[in-house]
């Protein structure tokens, strides 16, 4: 990043002489901020390019000024991979108006879009050809593919349908030099050589600029169900999946793992939704499947409680009768990010672990993270692919300023035990620039050594997204 120059007002008029005046935007704090509050932007050239022809002059100009470029989509990013709080002044380069829907083919169950569209925006392209889109995020009415790409986003419905990186077919994206490599093939084979899209999705912007992606839709289940039941332990989720899959198949769409913290730090922080269980039970699971026109999913739910009750696994369930009921289990899951966001963590984790650790991991990361201090723990996520958020909280009456300087021996305590069961610390938020230490500690010295590799490769002069996932040298 030293050797990087700033986009002064100098740069900013040669720039103006290669786009039009509509491709500038003024700098509002939005663009400095993240959801989190751990980063704070300083000052930027903000451009808004309405095209692949733009933002390959903008990645240009930059690479001939050796002024960084810090890519920006929605703006929901959790690791700080859209700010760049200080270095020479960069160049913000937001999709914003990369909005087009280039087509949709649904016999194929294809579409290509912009990297500036929001998520819900394709979901509901999809859906106007009786198609789903099934990556959904409690931030997708504000998140854009670009960013879901770049971080290779997760989601509730990976257990089914995959991550990001598994729902697209291909990229077209502006390399650090400028050059623009055409990828939107709508092919399922294609053993041409290295895999650049692959290489693109989870890059974090660190190597181009994806402007447009061909993206895998999927018929509509015909009918859909949802239920939350109460389980003993996590150990008996565990086996409730195991259960559930033996019986319904690959008809399951999600299946969320959720501690009593959650509902609780809901109805203490006001959010609207509740859980209809009284008493919340100490761990529960929220399961949505997706059917054929010939299943019952009632009937499917029913039985699976059934057998999970003489099996010992529940204790409790709500089948949803409607779709009001069933968007307010939803709801439910989905507001706990925002209780836990009004609470405010002392450290929250991203992690996954192999699925049969994940009991044994909860017992040893409860006595771990009492060792440090008396915290509160929110434990919740998609069992079903092995992905937990593992937030810590302050006790019940304790300020959080009160016990922040504990938060670097939280997050130790906990990211050792994920290293030692061969876990990792990042599952679904990317590394940005809030893990690029550990990343360092913890990633396989091989690995780091090819990424440094590649990175070098292809944007030898540093400029795209300066100080995110790697370390400036």
């Amino acid at each position: 990043m030293t050797d990087l120059t700033p986009a002064d007002d100098a740069f900013a008029d040669r720039l103006r002489t290669r786009l039009p005046d509509a491709a500038f935007r003024d700098l509002t704090p939005g663009y400095l901020e993240e959801p989190r509050g751990l980063f704070q932007g300083g000052e930027g050239l903000l451009v808004a390019p309405v095209s692949t022809d733009e933002v390959a002059e903008v990645v240009r100009a930059c690479a001939e000024a050796r002024v960084g470029i810090v890519p920006y989509g929605g703006g929901t990013g959790l690791v700080g991979g859209q700010i760049m709080e200080n270095g020479p002044r960069p160049v913000i380069l937001s999709l914003e108006r990369l909005t087009r829907v280039r087509g949709v083919y649904p016999a194929e169950n294809v579409a290509i879009v912009e990297a500036g569209v929001i998520l819900a925006d394709l979901q509901a392209a999809a859906l106007a050809e009786d198609r789903l889109f099934p990556l959904s995020l409690a931030s997708e009415g504000s998140a854009r593919v670009g960013g879901v790409l770049s971080t290779n986003a997760g989601g509730v419905n990976v257990l089914r349908y995959g991550n990001t990186r598994e729902l697209c077919l291909g990229l077209e994206a502006v390399l650090p030099d400028g050059s623009v490599w055409h990828g939107l093939k709508r092919l399922r084979k294609d053993n041409t050589g290295y895999d650049l899209r692959g290489l693109m999705i989870g890059a974090e912007g660190t190597l181009g600029i994806i402007t447009a992606a061909t993206m895998r839709l999927f018929p509509r289940p015909a009918r859909t169900g949802t239920a939350l039941f109460a389980v003993e332990s996590p150990a008996a989720a565990l086996d409730l999946l195991a259960l559930a899959g033996a019986r319904i198949g690959q008809g399951i769409s999600a299946f969320e793992l959720m501690s009593g913290e959650g509902p609780r730090f809901l109805i203490e922080t006001d959010c609207p939704a509740r859980c209809p269980m009284d008493p919340i039970p100490e761990w529960s699971v929220l399961i949505d499947l997706g059917l054929g026109a010939g299943d019952d999913p009632d009937e499917a739910l029913t039985g699976l409680f059934e057998a999970a009750l003489e099996a010992g696994l529940v204790s409790d369930g709500v089948i949803a009768q409607s779709e009001a009921q069933r968007s307010a289990l939803w709801q439910m899951r989905e507001e706990i990010p925002e209780a836990n966001r009004r609470i405010g963590s002392v450290s929250s984790h991203d992690i996954s672990l192999p699925l049969s650790s994940i009991p044994d991991f909860l017992d040893r990361a409860r006595q771990a993270v009492a060792k440090v201090g008396e915290f509160r723990i929110n434990a919740f996520g998609h069992l079903g692919d092995g992905n937990l958020h593992y937030n810590i909280f302050p006790a019940a009456g304790v300020a959080r300023a009160e016990v922040m300087d504990r938060r670097a021996d939280v997050a130790e305590a906990v990211y050792e035990l994920v290293a030692g069961m061969e876990g990792s610390f990042s599952a679904e938020h990317g590394v940005g620039r809030l893990k690029v230490g550990d990343l360092e500690r913890y990633g396989d010295p091989a690995k780091l050594a090819a990424m440094r590799a590649i990175k070098t490769a292809l944007d030898p002069k540093g400029i795209m997204n300066p100080g995110v996932m790697l370390r400036d040298r």
